[in-house]
C-alpha cells in the first residue's frame, strides 16, 4: 500500500510554495492590484482632505485659537459644509501598499491563494491516478478540497457573526429570517421524489444503512441501521439553512453590484457575460431537473418520436464541466463587479449633493473611505460562494467516481459497487515484520470497512444535493437582491 509516495509528494512541494512563493506572487493580490498596465485595472476614490473641503466651502482656517473662536469655529464643534457643495473624488489605481490596511485582507488572501493551491493539487492528484491508476492509495486532494471548504465556511461564518454585532441595523433580522426561510425550503425540496429532482440521495442512504446494518451484523451488534432517514433529512435541512444564512448577504450584494456592472459596462459582449454570470447558478439548479434534463437534453423529442444524443454518464461529465466553466466565468466577471462596488463612493457623494443641509467634513470623509476599507468583504462575499460550488464539484467527481472524459464506453474511473479490500493486504506482511506492520494492516482494513460504508452512491446523492443547494441559495437571496434594490429601493 503506498502511503508516502507521489501525492505526499506533490502535498510537500505545494506547503513548500504556499510557504515561500505564495506570499511574493498571490493572485489573490493580484487580483486586487494588477496595476494600470492591465486592461481592467481596479480604482478606488480617495476621501478629501479638510483642507480641499474648506478651499471648496469658501471657509479660511483661522490662524490662531483666538481667530477660530472669532469666526464661531469652536474646538470641539465639528466642521460642517453644505450638501451640495461642487466635491470631485480623486481616483487612484489600488496598489499593494493600500491593501495593507483594508478590513479582512488576510482571510481573503489566505482563502484565494490556498484554494489555487488545493486546485492545483487536484489536478495533479487527477492527473496520477489518471495514468498510474493506483487501487490502494488515498487520494489526498480530497483532503485539500475538504479544507477549502472548512475556510470558506468559516469566514462565512466569521462574516455573518459581524453582521449580528451590528445593534441598529437590520442584518440581524434579515439573516435570521433567511435562514428560517432556507430551513423550510430545504424540507419542501427533501420531500420531492427524484422524478423531479435527481439527486440520488434515496438511493445513496438506502445503500448506506444496508451496508452500515451489514458491517454491524460481521461485528456481532444488532441494529436497524445507524440513523434514521427522517433523522437524516433533518440534520441536512439544519445544514442547508446555516449555509443558506451564510450566503443571505453574499446574494444580496452580488445583486447591487450586477445592476452597478450593468451601468457601467459599454460594451456588448461585457453586458451579456455579466448576464449569464448572475444566471449561472439557475443554470446549476437546471441541471438537475429531471424533466428537464432527461426530456430535452438526453432524449428530446422529434415529433412523436424520442432520439437519444448521450447516455446518462455523458450527461454527468458534461453536468461537471458545464458548472467549472460557469465557476470560471464568475470569477473572470470579478474585477467588474469589484469596480461596480468602489464606484458606490462617487455614487453616494452625488446622491449627496441632491440632498439640502449640511454635512461635518469627518462623516463625509468616513462616507467615501469606508467604501474602499470594506473592499476585501465584498470580495470575500464575491469568492467565497465561488469556491465552495467549485470545490463540492471537485468532491462530487472524485468521491462520486465520475470521469473527466467525455465519450460513451468507460462510465468511471473505477466502478460504483462496493469492493472489498483483496487478500493479499492480509499475506502481504508476515508476523515476524513486527507490531508496526500489523497496526498499517488493521488501519487499511478499518479504512476499507469505511469505504464499504460511505460508497459512491452516498457521496453521489449528498454532494449533488449539496451543490444544487449552494446555487440555488445563491440564485434565490441574488433574485431577492435584484428586486429588492431595482423596485422597492427607488421606491
Amino acid at each position: 500500500m503506498g502511503v508516502i509516495g507521489v501525492q505526499l509528494v506533490v502535498t510537500m512541494v505545494m506547503a513548500s510554495v504556499i510557504q515561500k512563493i505564495i506570499p511574493h506572487y498571490s493572485l489573490a493580490r493580484w487580483l486586487l492590484c494588477s496595476g494600470r498596465f492591465f486592461f481592467f485595472s481596479l480604482q478606488w476614490y480617495q476621501h478629501p482632505t479638510e483642507e480641499e473641503l474648506r478651499i471648496l466651502a469658501g471657509k479660511q482656517r483661522g490662524k490662531s485659537k483666538k481667530d477660530r473662536k472669532y469666526n464661531g469655529h469652536i474646538e470641539n464643534k465639528p466642521l460642517t459644509i453644505p450638501r451640495d457643495i461642487d466635491l470631485h473624488l480623486e481616483t487612484k489605481f489600488v496598489t499593494e501598499r493600500d491593501t495593507i490596511a483594508l478590513h479582512y485582507f488576510p482571510e481573503y488572501q489566505w482563502l484565494v491563494d490556498f484554494t489555487v493551491a488545493a486546485t492545483v493539487v487536484y489536478v495533479v492528484t487527477e492527473a496520477y491516478y489518471s495514468i498510474m491508476k493506483p487501487s490502494q492509495e488515498m487520494n489526498i486532494s480530497i483532503v485539500w478540497c475538504l479544507l477549502v471548504l472548512a475556510f470558506a465556511i468559516k469566514i462565512l461564518f466569521s462574516l455573518t457573526t459581524y453582521y449580528f454585532k451590528v445593534e441598529d441595523g437590520g442584518e440581524r433580522s434579515v439573516c435570521v429570517t433567511f435562514g428560517f426561510f432556507f430551513f423550510v425550503k430545504a424540507m419542501a425540496i427533501l420531500i420531492v421524489t427524484e422524478n423531479y429532482l435527481e439527486f440520488g440521495l434515496e438511493s445513496g442512504f438506502s445503500n448506506f444503512s444496508k451496508s452500515a446494518m451489514q458491517f454491524l451484523e460481521k461485528q456481532g451488534l444488532e441494529s436497524q441501521g445507524p440513523v434514521s432517514k427522517l433523522t437524516f433529512k433533518l440534520f441536512l435541512a439544519i445544514l442547508c439553512s446555516l449555509i443558506g444564512a451564510f450566503l443571505t448577504f453574499p446574494g444580496l450584494r452580488l445583486a447591487q453590484m450586477h445592476l452597478d456592472a450593468l451601468n457601467l459596462a459599454t460594451e456588448k459582449i461585457t453586458q451579456t457575460l455579466l448576464h449569464i454570470n448572475f444566471l449561472a447558478p439557475l443554470f446549476m439548479v437546471l441541471l438537475w431537473v429531471k424533466p428537464i434534463t432527461k426530456d430535452y437534453v438526453m432524449s428530446p423529442p422529434l415529433g412523436k418520436e424520442t432520439i437519444p444524443l448521450m447516455s446518462e454518464d455523458t450527461f454527468d461529465t458534461i453536468r461537471l464541466w458545464i458548472i467549472i466553466l460557469l465557476c470560471v466565468l464568475r470569477l473572470a466577471m470579478m474585477r467588474h463587479h469589484l469596480q461596480a462596488y468602489l464606484n458606490l463612493a462617487q455614487k453616494s457623494v452625488d446622491q449627496m449633493k441632491k440632498e439640502a443641509g449640511r454635512i461635518s467634513m469627518v462623516e463625509l470623509q468616513k462616507m467615501v473611505a469606508r467604501v474602499f476599507y470594506y473592499l476585501c468583504v465584498i470580495a470575500l462575499q464575491y469568492v467565497a460562494p465561488l469556491v465552495m460550488l467549485l470545490h463540492t464539484t471537485l468532491l462530487l467527481k472524485t468521491l462520486g467516481n465520475y470521469s473527466w472524459v467525455i465519450y460513451p464506453g468507460l462510465n468511471s474511473d473505477t466502478p460504483v459497487e462496493d469492493k472489498l479490500l483483496p487478500n493479499s493486504v492480509y499475506s502481504e506482511y508476515s508476523p515476524a515484520d513486527g507490531k508496526m506492520k500489523v497496526t498499517v494492516v488493521q488501519i487499511t482494513m478499518a479504512l476499507g470497512s469505511l469505504k464499504n460504508i460511505f460508497t459512491p452512491l452516498l457521496f453521489r446523492g449528498l454532494l449533488s444535493f449539496l451543490t444544487w443547494w449552494i446555487a440555488a441559495c445563491l440564485f434565490s437571496t441574488s433574485l431577492f437582491g435584484l428586486f429588492y434594490h431595482q423596485y422597492l429601493t427607488v421606491a
